[in-house]
């Protein structure tokens, strides 16, 4: 079994840096870390590997430095990674971004099943997993806490909702975003470190990936940040004491006045 697992490299909660002239996200020489719910991807790649055969591919895209998670995940266990980076796909938001990884995934040829994280710690849009499923045309299945079976053409799997769960069944290929209840992520071994140290991570460029130039970078994004700004700090409210028919009342005047 192929499987391909997309990771993200973020900025350290504490470390969140904004440009302030394109309002996107700051990481060169900013302490970064693999998105954490990313590590959850990452580990059920594993655990099917392990189950199934075949190999685990890590993929991220970002700057130089984002060298350094995928190192991180081939210590955890995975087989090959590959860096997409260049100056062109800067400021790509969600769209641009799941167009850049269903290009590398075509690139990287056949795969069963691509994993990701929920979401992303800095950017919270849960939308690049079922962007990836959308350029590449195949089913997706979010929020999903357990696999209860696969083999080479189908999956059945435990989809969290917020009213409890779903069972689903999917053809492969598919798209999998996957929570944090789904496993729990081990330690890199030594010897992982040591394959880490001395393994060659694949860099490809908008231009090994025949990207259309138009849909990557912050010109070829739909949506963009037009403005950041600090929310003004909250007023205080009105206390109210008495029994609770003199509290009605003056709610109900202080809710005209308001009005």
């Amino acid at each position: 079994m192929d499987i391909v697992v997309c990771i993200k490299q973020v900025p350290n909660t504490t470390q969140v840096k904004i440009n302030p002239e394109t309002n996107t996200l700051m990481r060169e020489g900013v302490e970064c870390v693999i998105n954490p719910f990313d590590t959850y991807a990452i580990e059920e790649g594993i655990r099917l590997r392990e189950k199934m055969g075949g190999k685990v591919t890590v993929l991220t895209m970002g700057p130089p430095q984002a060298e350094e998670a995928l190192r991180e995940a081939i210590a955890l266990g995975c087989d090959d990674a590959v860096l997409l980076t260049d100056r062109k796909f800067a400021g790509s938001d969600t769209w641009a971004t799941s167009y850049v990884l269903s290009r590398a995934i075509k690139k990287i040829g056949k795969f069963d099943i691509v994993i990701c994280g929920k979401q992303a710690s800095d950017g919270d849009t849960a939308q690049v997993g079922p962007g990836i499923s959308t350029h590449l045309d195949i089913p997706q299945v979010t929020y999903v806490k357990k696999v209860e079976s696969i083999d080479k053409n189908n999956a059945r799997v435990e989809r969290m909702t917020e009213e409890g769960f779903e069972i689903i069944d999917t053809p492969l290929p598919c798209v999998f975003t996957v929570v944090k209840e789904i496993n729990e992520p081990r330690l890199p071994s030594l010897k992982g470190k040591m394959r880490a140290k001395k393994a060659e991570i694949a860099k490809w460029n908008a231009e090994n990936l025949n990207c259309d130039f138009d849909k990557i970078g912050l010109d070829g994004s739909p949506t963009r940040v037009v403005k950041i700004f600090t929310p003004p700090p909250r007023q205080g409210g009105v206390m109210l004491t008495g029994d609770v028919s003199d509290i009605v009342d003056k709610l109900v005047s202080e809710l005209k006045n308001e009005f």
